[in-house]
Order: C-alpha cells, then structure tokens, then sequence
C-alpha cells in the first residue's frame, strides 16, 4: 500500500473508530495530503522508505513556509499519528516518528482589553431592536461570563437560569459546568428574552438562546461578525469573541480572583492554561502584595 492510500485508511480510522470531529479529520488530512506530496516530490511513495531525515526535512520546510507554530505543531501531530497507525496496522514497519519531539511553541500571550476599553464597548448605545437587545446580551455575557463562542451559540433556554444568577454550560469535551451571570450580563440577556427573542423567533420552535432573524441558532461566524462590528463601533478594530474572554480571566485576577476560582469559571482542564493569564499583567501582583502582608509597607 501506498503512502496516498494509507492516508485515507488513517482519515478513515479517525472519523470511524476514534470517533474524531469533522474538523480535527480535515485539518489532518490537509496536512497529510502536504506530506504525501512533499515526500512524492522526493520520490518516495512507500511508507518503508521514509526515514527520520525526510521527516525532519518535511518539518523544516514547514517552519521555512512561515506556518504559525500551533500549525506546525498540529502537521507534526498528524504526521506522528500516521505512522503510528501505519505500523500498528501492518502497512509498514518503518517508524521514523517514534520519538519525534514537537517544534518548541512560543509562549503567546492572550491579547486583552483593559476594564477603561471593555466599558467603552459594552456602554456604547445599542439599538432597541431585537437584534441590538441580542447583540448587547451577546457581548455582556461574552465578557461577563466568559464563554467561548461555541459554548454562546450552543446555550438553550433551559440553562439558562436567570431566576437563580445561573447558566449550564457545555463546554470542550462535552463537559458541562456552571457559571454566574450576574449584573450587566443578567441585566442585558433578560432584556433581550423579555423583549428581543420572542420577535426573532416567530413561530419556528428553536431552543436556542441566541437566534438569527429567520428564527434559527445563530452561527459561530455570525458572532464573531456582531463581535468585530460593535468593537469598531468603539473604536476597537479587530475584534475577537475569544479577547472578551480573555479579558474576563486577565480582569478577574487583576481584581483578586483565586486562580482555581477562575480556572473553573473558564473550563480549563488544566490550571497550566489558566495560569497563562497571569503574565499578561503583573502590576495587580504588587499591588494585592502591598496589601495583604504585614510588612511590605514597613521601611
């Protein structure tokens, strides 16, 4: 078997038996397809014919191509995966990733609103349409509770429980947690079910929380849209859902939140991912020492 058709027994493997996303199969394939043809441009097309140099190479050209280091991180994934599979599949023996190491990824750090920018968008004047009753809650509980934008789309009326400050979120893995919504964010998303929803939804049954105007869920790329429009409104162009969320982490802990607290309010798995927000800004580090020990003011 060749390289060509043992990459469509491995997408098939993926999507059948490991049960993985429609878009984790994809973006695997787009990267093998750019391997199989990388090494056919070399002359090599049978699996017992790669060796570690070819991998590296293919790597190498990679980074040389300008990739964005999770990108390269995710071909070297799907490169390794392939011949894991291949050698457990008997299709070869040759194992070239065997102990191939992932590129080093730079630490990028989150970009962030500060509390001065947040206010500026969250306070501007929205419409007194359904769509702008919609469009503010969106942000306000984008920025006040933290979702991410599959988690927004995904809400249903029936977690979201206003009378107790309350929203039941699932999140990555299909795991669900609890999170607040309170003050602004409960203030602008009651509005908008009292007032807004009802006129969107019309008479097409949908759970959704946040619908589009033909009644339906509203899409991932029709936030984000709604995200970017008010923040150039604001004068914050380029704006992204995931910076709210960002910036409901960086402002909780700059205000004294406990890390796992805050870890929890996310969904983070892991505190390693949560602990990212603290470098974004230390200056609250000094501060919250300035005043809980008894002698940092003493000269």
């Amino acid at each position: 078997m060749d390289l060509a058709r043992a990459r469509e027994e491995y997408l098939g493997y993926l999507a059948v038996e490991r049960g993985s996303s429609d878009n984790t199969v994809a973006a695997y394939g787009r990267d093998l397809e750019r391997y199989v043809a990388w090494l056919a441009e070399r002359g090599v097309g049978d699996p017992e014919d790669v060796t570690r140099p070819l991998v590296e190479g293919h790597v190498a050209a990679l980074v040389e191509a300008g990739l964005a280091p999770a990108s390269v991180e995710r071909a070297v994934s799907a490169v390794k995966g392939f011949h894991r599979f291949m050698v457990a599949d008997e299709i070869c023996s040759a194992f070239p990733t065997s102990d191939l190491p992932l590129p080093a990824k730079p630490e990028r750090l989150p970009e962030v609103l500060s509390v001065e920018q947040a206010a500026r968008l969250l306070d501007q004047p929205f419409p007194s349409t359904p769509t702008g009753l919609r469009d503010h809650a969106i942000l306000e509980v984008l920025y006040g509770c933290g979702l991410r934008v599959s988690e927004l789309t995904g809400l249903d009326l029936r977690a979201t429980l206003l009378d107790e400050g309350l929203l039941r979120v699932v999140g990555k893995g299909e795991k669900e947690r609890v999170v607040p919504v309170l003050g602004a964010a409960a203030s602008a998303l009651s509005s908008y079910l009292d007032r807004g929803r009802g006129a969107l939804a019309g008479r097409r049954p949908c759970e959704a929380v946040f619908l589009n105007v033909r009644g339906g869920r509203l899409s991932r790329q029709s936030v984000h849209s709604i995200v970017e429009k008010y923040g150039r409104v604001a004068g914050l162009p380029g704006l992204h859902p995931h910076t709210l969320r960002h910036s409901f982490a960086t402002h909780l802990l700059e205000g004294g939140a406990d890390l796992r607290a805050v870890q929890e309010l996310l969904g983070h798995a892991n505190i390693a991912t949560t602990q990212l927000y603290t470098h974004v800004d230390r200056s609250h580090i000094r501060r919250v020492y300035l005043e809980a020990h008894p002698r940092a003011r003493r000269a």
